[in-house]
This record gives C-alpha cells, structure tokens and sequence, in this order.
C-alpha cells in the first residue's frame, strides 16, 4: 500500500498556514488560528483519507521568525560543505535548540515531507526578510509551490510577491483565499502538485475527485434538508380557538408560540448545513453567523419585509393569497394562510387545496381555526436558506470574521410556480409537518422537486 503523501505547510509567522489547512481539510476544530503571531509552536500533522486510507498527511510548521540570521548563519560555515551538509551541520548543533529553535522544527519537517506549500500573507509587503525564507527553505532540496494567501483583501501585494518568487525561479503558484476560497482552488492545488511530483501524480488526482464527489455529495444533502424544510413548514398547523384570538393576550401567545414552532424548525435546519459543512455548532464562526442571531429570524415575520419577497422573489401579488385576502395585521405581521380563515375560508381555496380547505371549513364550524405559514414566508425561507448554503460553500473554516449574509436572490416565475406547486401538495398532508425524514412515493419527489428548484439557483 502505498504511503500518504507528506506535504509541510510552510512560511512566516502568521501566514495563515494553520487556516489554509482548515479550510483544505474542512477541520474548523484543528489548531488555534488567531491574529496574534506566533500562534503555532509545534508541527502538527492532520490527515486527509480518501476510501477509508489515509492519502495525505498535512504537516503544519511553526511560522519561521529569524529567516534572516539563520541564513547567515548558515552560510558562515565551513566553505568546504556543501548546501545539505551545511543544513545537517546546523541541525544537529547547539543553536537548533536554541535561538533557532523554531527554524529548526521546520527545516526538519521539511527534509521529511514529499513537498512543502509556502504559505504568503499577500498583504504583507515583500521584504528581503521573506526573500531570506525562500533561500533557506530552498536549501532543503524538496518541492516548494508558494501558495498566495489572502489576495481578495484591498492590501494585497500579489504582483510584487509573484516578481520576487520569480527571481527565485517560483514560476508556478497558486491563488487562495484560507477565508473565501476560490471555487476549484482545491483542484488547481492538486493538479500543480502533481506536476511538482510526477510520481505521485495519480494519487493526487484521486484526492481532487474524492474532493469533488464530497462536493457533490454534501450540496445534495443540503438540499435535502432546505426541501424538507419547507414541505414540513407548509404542510405544519396549528389549531386555535377563535375564542382565543377574540383575546388579545392569547392571540399574542398564540401567535408567538406559532413564530417559535417556525423559527425552532428553521434554526435545526440551519444547524444540519452547518454540520454538513463541517462548522460546529460551539465554534466562533458559527455561532456569529446572522443566520443565528435573529435578523433573519426577525424579517421571517416583519410584514415589510414579506410584501417586498412577494415581489422580489418572482410571483409578485399573485403568490400569498393571504395579502390579496386583507391579511390580519394584528398577527404581528406574520403571514399566516389561516389570516384568511378567522375572517372567512376563502384564503384556503387558492393556496391549501380542497382537502385543507374542508379541514378548515370543518374547525370553523367548531370554533377552530388553523395558523399556517404563507407561500410569501416560505419562498422567503427558500431564499435565505439558498443564500446561506452558497455562503458556507465559499467560506473557509479559517474565518474568523462575522459573515454577512444577504438575502439578493430572484426565483423566475417557473421556479416559483414549481416550489407553490410543492408547497400546494404539502399543505394537503398535514402528517409532512411531523415526518422527519419525509415518507417516501410522493413526498420524496416532491422534495426532489423543491431541491431541484432550489439547486437551480445555485453559483
């Protein structure tokens, strides 16, 4: 069997190698990544498996701090040495385990490994500090490809940096972002790297497609989760008493007990697309997510908000019978398909279908009305949970920054037709609002349906 390959994360102090590796592993919990430098002190190894085998083993190296001295150090030897014996003759001297002490761990590290990414902070000027790195790194003899770190930022200094690795003969490197990677920046990365080590050149192909197959794979469940999701929102009710709603204390608790059964549903699904891509639930990244915070939560039901998305989001007044029917304020703007029910069974007709209308029309007769949500909600529920996959697809396991998310997406008026075609199915099955996961037969083609939908809105 063959061995994984090594590859040593390399550069300055607080580069972001730490991040990068994050990012390429989807390991928001490995290291510490933080603005202070320094943060690594130790390597540490993290491997990436591939049908059930380790097939890469990352190694990330404490940032080197005294390029500079250690190269004159190094060239103070004895003349007589060669580049390699120089590099021995320090490593096993008195000042690799004192003022080099981290230059040492990384040099070490590197003689072991297959290849090396030197890891550049693009908005850091080239100083002849970092041309000193690259001379000392050289003097290990393995394959360096120098990986661009942070060039969306305004300071980047890609042009200047890509001058001096030149002069070095670094022809070939590789844009990244550790934050908001490009998309197929992964595949670029392995495919020079095959190049770098032709000998390997098969296994690293199989990563890239291993990659792509987890790709493919993980944006397939999360449209899974965002399609149940709106089938079981549309399908759920909640029945009350007129005479509660003739309260104002109990209409209010009815409604905000409703608000909380939405927003409950909707944040559990938001949890399962952070764990599908692989951000936990305690991580700092996650939890500052707006998604989490309340703004959407609190746009779900603002009454602004919903009569814009009836616009916005493609069907304009025709979707949400419930707008067109003088929809009951005093819900504190939540749009509510049982709006139209409290003053007459009409709202139903349009967008429950015949069999919830007659359910309806059966409670009315009893004294019971049913809350719902409305197709305007729940197209703007599609929308923000569209939204927030593409977000967490672009962003890297490294970002430390809050991420701003903002809901700009357009359903054509075909798009929006297909999901209040599957909205009108799932309020006529009000056990979808219990099912998880959804029964099979039709409610799973209609939730293909919706993920079909949602999928074509995709980057």
């Amino acid at each position: 069997m063959a061995k994984p390959i090594s590859l040593a994360l390399v550069g300055h102090t607080n580069a972001g190698k730490t991040s990068l590796l994050r990012t390429l592993t989807r390991r928001a919990d490995f290291g510490e990544v933080s603005n202070r430098p320094g943060t690594t002190r130790q390597v540490d190894a993290l491997a990436l498996r591939v049908d059930g085998r380790d097939a890469l083993r990352f190694l990330d190296t404490p940032g080197l701090e005294d390029a500079p001295a250690l190269l004159d150090y190094v060239q103070q030897m004895d003349a007589g040495l060669s580049h390699e014996q120089r590099l021995q003759a320090f490593l096993r001297g008195p000042a690799a385990k004192d003022e080099f002490e981290q230059e040492a761990k990384v040099l070490r590290c590197l003689l072991e490994a297959d290849a090396a990414l030197l890891v550049i902070d693009t908005r850091e000027l080239p100083l002849p500090k970092f041309a000193s790195e690259i001379e000392l790194l050289m003097l290990c003899a393995r394959p360096l490809m120098p990986v661009l770190n942070f060039v969306r930022h305004a300071e980047a200094q890609e042009p200047a940096w890509r001058r001096l690795l030149a002069s070095h003969g670094l022809h070939a490197c590789l844009q990244f972002d550790a934050v908001a990677p490009f998309v197929g920046a992964e595949q670029h990365l392995y495919a020079d790297l095959g190049a770098l080590l032709p000998q390997r050149r098969e296994a690293l192909n199989k990563v890239a497609e291993h990659l792509l197959r987890e790709a493919s794979a993980r944006r397939a469940a999360s449209l899974q989760v965002l399609a149940e999701l709106l089938l079981s929102l549309a399908a759920y009710r909640q029945p009350v008493s007129k005479a509660s709603l003739a309260d104002a204390g109990q209409k209010a608790a009815c409604v905000a007990a409703f608000q909380a059964q939405i927003l409950a549903r909707s944040r559990a699904a938001q949890n399962q697309l952070l764990g599908l891509h692989g951000f936990g639930l305690g991580s700092a990244e996650a939890a500052e997510l707006p998604a989490l915070s309340g703004r959407w939560e609190s746009e779900l039901f603002n009454p602004e908000v919903l009569k814009t998305a009836g616009k916005q989001l493609g069907a304009g007044a025709a979707i949400g019978g419930a707008l067109g029917l003088g929809l009951d304020v005093a819900l504190a703007g939540l749009s509510l398909g049982a709006a139209a029910t409290v003053g007459a069974a009409l709202g139903g007709v349009a967008s429950q279908g015949f069999g919830a209308v007659g359910r309806s029309l059966s409670q009315k007769l009893r004294g019971i009305v049913e809350l719902s949500l409305e197709d305007q909600a729940l197209l703007l529920l599609a929308a923000q949970g569209l939204t927030l996959l593409q977000a967490l697809e672009r962003r890297g396991h490294a970002a430390l920054e809050v991420l701003q998310v903002k809901v700009e997406l357009a359903f054509s008026a075909e798009q929006a037709a297909a999901l209040l075609a599957a909205f009108g199915v799932a309020r006529a099955h009000p056990d979808w609002a219990a099912a998880s996961p959804l029964p099979p037969s039709v409610a799973a083609r209609w939730a293909q349906q919706v993920a079909a939908v949602v999928d074509g809105l995709g980057p």
